[in-house]
C-alpha cells in the first residue's frame, strides 16, 4: 500500500489508457498525487480494453482525462498551459515492431512529432522532470548480451526502434539546451494483467483457449527478458521521483551513452532473467492446464533473436531491480484474463 504524500504533485501521464499508463496512474493516485491523463483511444487494438482500463481510474477525484493525440501540436500546447504539470510521464506511442513495416507514417506522427510536442510543452512550462518510454528495441543489431546503457545503439533494425532512439537524442538536446531533466526508460518485454492484445502472451492464450495453434517465430529459438508490469511500474515510480542530473564524471572526450554533462539519463528496465520463449510458453501451458498446438515459423523481419537487460545502472540510481519470476507473472496474467474475458 502506497503511503500518502505530504507534498502531492501534478503529473501529466500520456498513454493513460494504455497498459503501463493505467498501472502507473493507479500508483500515483493511491499515494495522493493528481493525475492529468491523456490518450487518443485509437483502434490499434481493442478500444473497449482501453476504456475498461480508463474506468478503473475515473472514480478517483484526483484524476482527469483528456482525449487527445500527442501529435496535435496546438492541443498539447494548450493542455500544458492550462494544467501546468510539475512532472510528465510520457508513455503514449505507436508501439509494435511488425506494425511499423506496414504503417511507417503512424510512427513518425506519434513517436517523433508527438514527442516533439511533449518536449516543447515541458520546455515552456518549467516541468521539473520528463520521464519517457524508450525500448529495448534500440539495441537493434547489437548481439553483446546483456544489453547495457553504455553500449552503442547506432544500428536499429525497425522503424519503431529508430523512433525510440530518436526520442533519446531529442530528449538529450532539450536537457542540454534548456536544462530540462529527462530520463528515458528502455522497457524490455512487458507482460501482466491488463496487457496489450498485440503482445505474444495475449495472442498465445487466446489461441490455446480456442484450440488453435500458436505461431512461434524463429522456430522457437528466441530469448526475451520478460518483465512483469508491477516491476516496470515500480521502476517508473522510483525514477520519476528522482529527476535526472548531470554526471559530474562525464568525459566529453570519451562520452558515455548512458549519461551526460546535461541532466539526462537512460536506464534499462528488464527482469535480468532472460527466458527462452519455449519456457515462457510452458509457464502459460502450466497456468492454463492445457497444451498448445505449435506452429513453428521463420524469424520475422525487424525482430531480434534475444534480449537481456543489464540493470546495474537502474539499481545504483534508485535501489531497485525487477525480480518477478515468469511462472508467477504468467499465472497472475492468466488469472486476470479468465476473470476479465469470463473464459
Amino acid at each position: 500500500m502506497s503511503m500518502l504524500r505530504t507534498d502531492p504533485k501534478t503529473w501529466l501521464v500520456t498513454g493513460v489508457a494504455g497498459f503501463i499508463g493505467m498501472h502507473t496512474s493507479l500508483r500515483l493516485l493511491a499515494r495522493g498525487d493528481r493525475v492529468i491523463g491523456l490518450d487518443n483511444l485509437n483502434d490499434y487494438y481493442d478500444v473497449s480494453l482501453k476504456q475498461a482500463r480508463l474506468a478503473r481510474l475515473q472514480p478517483h477525484l484526483n484524476f482527469s482525462f483528456h482525449q487527445m493525440d500527442v501529435a496535435d501540436r496546438d492541443g498539447i500546447a494548450a493542455l500544458f498551459a492550462a494544467v501546468k504539470p510539475q512532472r510528465v510521464i510520457h508513455l503514449a506511442a505507436q508501439a509494435g515492431v511488425r506494425y511499423s513495416l506496414s504503417n511507417p507514417q503512424a510512427y513518425i506522427d506519434s513517436n517523433v512529432q508527438g514527442f516533439t510536442n511533449i518536449l516543447e510543452g515541458c520546455r515552456h512550462n518549467t516541468v521539473q522532470h520528463l520521464v519517457y518510454a524508450s525500448s529495448s528495441s534500440v539495441y537493434g543489431g547489437n548481439t553483446a548480451l546483456p544489453f547495457s546503457e553504455h553500449h552503442n545503439i547506432d544500428h536499429p533494425i525497425s522503424l519503431y526502434a529508430a523512433t525510440k532512439k530518436a526520442n533519446e537524442l531529442m530528449a538529450h538536446t532539450y536537457s542540454h539546451l534548456f536544462g530540462l531533466p529527462t530520463t528515458g526508460l528502455r522497457f524490455f518485454t512487458v507482460y501482466g494483467p491488463w496487457g496489450r492484445p498485440d503482445m505474444a502472451l495475449f495472442l498465445f492464450i487466446k489461441a490455446i483457449l480456442a484450440g488453435q495453434p500458436i505461431n512461434i517465430f524463429n522456430h522457437g529459438n528466441m530469448v526475451r527478458d520478460f518483465t512483469y508490469v508491477d516491476d516496470i511500474v515500480e521502476g517508473v515510480m522510483r525514477v520519476a521521483d528522482k529527476p535526472a542530473t548531470p554526471n559530474p564524471a562525464f568525459d566529453s572526450v570519451s562520452p558515455d551513452p548512458a549519461t551526460s554533462n546535461a541532466p539526462y539519463r537512460v536506464f534499462n528496465i528488464g527482469n535480468n532473467q532472460p527466458t527462452p520463449l519455449m519456457d515462457y510458453i510452458r509457464a502459460l501451458e502450466l497456468a492454463l492446464g492445457l497444451t498448445a498446438l505449435k506452429n513453428y515459423l521463420p524469424m520475422q523481419p525487424g525482430d531480434v533473436p534475444a534480449t537481456a537487460a543489464n540493470t546495474d545502472e537502474l539499481s545504483a540510481w534508485v535501489g531497485f531491480k525487477p525480480n518477478t519470476t515468469v511462472e508467477l507473472g504468467v499465472a497472475q496474467f492468466v488469472d486476470w484474463y479468465r476473470r476479465y474475458y469470463k473464459v
